[in-house]
């Protein structure tokens, strides 16, 4: 019995259905957006082995997205994975954050939203409720101790989260194996993914999220098995699910403050109802709110 056949991406990308479904997606601009895929697919050992569907599928839910795949650029990736239970190389797409931020911006519900590294000296105090406090007259030296995302938004509320360094190493070698095996983006460009870190987490939690940016945290870090139907499959650790999930304690004494942001329409109550570990008394003082 003569053993199956298997394809290659440039034999993949040549088949009419997989080029109608990028006329779909993409348009008139079909051609060279599978050129540009398979020059991605081409300068990466691992991608060239990778099984050609899922490289489609993490194509097809950049082009959904909206956001160029290119390296150099930082707003989307098809990065190779080794699925160790199906013995293959498979192509995850993964989310730069700068891909974040222009689909915060594409929202239009934010005026501003930037992430930077932050270097000694430059951090004068931080508090996670009530805010942080920077000195950007000191010029970098060294290597950053941390990394901070700030959004403001139309409404006139802002958030930020800074982490330090040794805490984005730490989320990092929880939710991600690639991380644990010193391979991957994070290796390849570590400020670039502490940058998104720091992002997604700042959005996950303190902002309004359209429906673009819901697939998109869902779909980072995912092995697309259908852009349609959103069915995603979390080879590597679910940093997306993950993230959503981790609920921010409130202390006591800082709660008034959420509170007032609820009264003003910063946040909506039953956002902060699901999203917030509330204790019984704070949880009911948010209910009674109008």
């Amino acid at each position: 019995m003569n053993a199956p056949v298997r394809h290659n991406a440039k034999d993949f990308f040549a088949k009419p259905m997989v080029q109608e479904k990028l006329k779909e997606l993409v348009g008139k601009n079909a051609p060279a957006f599978a050129t540009s895929v398979l020059q991605i697919v081409n300068s990466n050992s691992m991608l060239v082995n990778a099984d050609p569907q899922t490289i489609f599928s993490a194509a097809c839910m950049a082009a959904t997205l909206n956001l160029p795949i290119n390296n150099n650029l930082g707003f989307a990736y098809i990065v190779p994975f080794k699925n160790n239970k199906e013995n293959k190389i498979e192509a995850q797409f993964q989310l730069g954050y700068k891909g974040y931020i222009q689909l915060a911006q594409r929202s239009g519900q934010f005026s501003r939203i930037a992430a930077t590294p932050v270097y000694n000296g430059q951090l004068i105090s931080e508090n996670p409720l009530l805010g942080y406090e920077f000195d950007w007259s000191i010029k970098p030296s060294g290597e950053p101790i941390g990394y901070v995302a700030f959004f403001k938004l139309l409404n006139g509320f802002t958030a930020e989260l800074y982490m330090g360094a040794a805490d984005v190493e730490k989320h990092a070698e929880k939710y991600s194996q690639s991380f644990k095996y010193g391979s991957g983006v994070w290796k390849d460009n570590f400020e670039a993914m502490a940058l998104k870190t720091v992002t997604k987490l700042l959005l996950s939690k303190q902002a309004p999220l359209s429906i673009e940016m819901q697939t998109a945290q869902l779909a980072d870090q995912a092995i697309v098995r259908d852009v349609e139907t959103n069915d995603f499959d979390y080879i590597d650790h679910n940093e997306s699910v993950g993230a959503i999930e981790s609920k921010v304690t409130v202390p006591d004494a800082e709660f008034p403050v959420l509170l007032e942001q609820v009264k003003a329409g910063a946040f909506e109550k039953d956002y902060v109802l699901s999203e917030y570990a509330l204790t019984d008394a704070q949880r009911q003082a948010v209910e009674v709110l109008p």
